[in-house]
C-alpha cells in the first residue's frame, strides 16, 4: 500500500470517528425533539432544542457527503465530479437507499443554514424529524461499507 492510500485510510478512519461522535449527539437531540413533537408554537427551550437538532442534522449531512463520500470516491479511484455524482455513486454502492433522499437532505441542510423566519421553521423541523432516521441509516450503511471495504480491522 502506498503512502497516499495509507494517508487516505487514516483520514477516513479519523472522519468516521468524528461522524460517530456527531451521530451520538444528533441521536440525543432527535430523541428530545421527537418527545416535544412538531407543532405550531414552541417555547423558547423547545425552539432551542429544535434549532440544535437542525444544525446537527445539517452538519452531519455535510460531513457524510463532503468528507466521507469524497474519501470513498478517492479510495475507489472514482473520477472527480459533482456532489450529485458522489451521491449517485453512494447509491450504487448501497450506502444509501435513494440518491433523491440524500439530495432532499442536502436541500434541507441549505434551508437550515439560511432560514431566519421563525414561522417557516416549523416545516424545516418537521422534515428534519422525518429525515433523521434515514440519515442515520445511511451513516450505518456507510460505516459498514468502509470497515468491510477499506478498514478491514474494524472500527478503531
Amino acid at each position: 500500500m502506498n503512502d497516499l492510500n495509507s494517508n487516505l485510510l487514516a483520514l477516513l478512519d479519523q472522519e468516521l470517528n468524528l461522524m460517530n461522535r456527531a451521530v451520538e449527539i444528533l441521536s440525543r437531540s432527535y430523541d428530545i425533539c421527537k418527545k416535544i413533537g412538531v407543532k405550531e408554537n414552541y417555547s423558547f427551550e423547545e425552539l432551542t432544542e429544535f434549532e440544535a437538532l437542525s444544525s446537527r442534522f445539517a452538519r452531519l449531512v455535510d460531513l457524510l457527503i463532503q468528507k466521507i463520500f469524497r474519501l470513498i470516491d478517492e479510495l475507489n479511484l472514482a473520477p472527480e465530479g459533482t456532489v450529485r455524482d458522489s451521491v449517485n455513486r453512494a447509491e450504487k454502492n448501497g450506502l444509501i437507499e435513494s440518491s433523491e433522499q440524500l439530495v432532499e437532505m442536502r436541500r434541507l441542510r441549505n434551508q437550515v443554514a439560511h432560514e431566519y423566519v421563525v414561522e417557516k421553521l416549523t416545516h424545516i423541523f418537521e422534515r428534519v424529524i422525518q429525515l433523521t432516521p434515514i440519515l442515520l441509516d445511511c451513516i450505518k450503511r456507510t460505516q459498514k461499507y468502509c470497515h468491510k471495504t477499506f478498514l478491514k480491522n474494524g472500527p478503531r
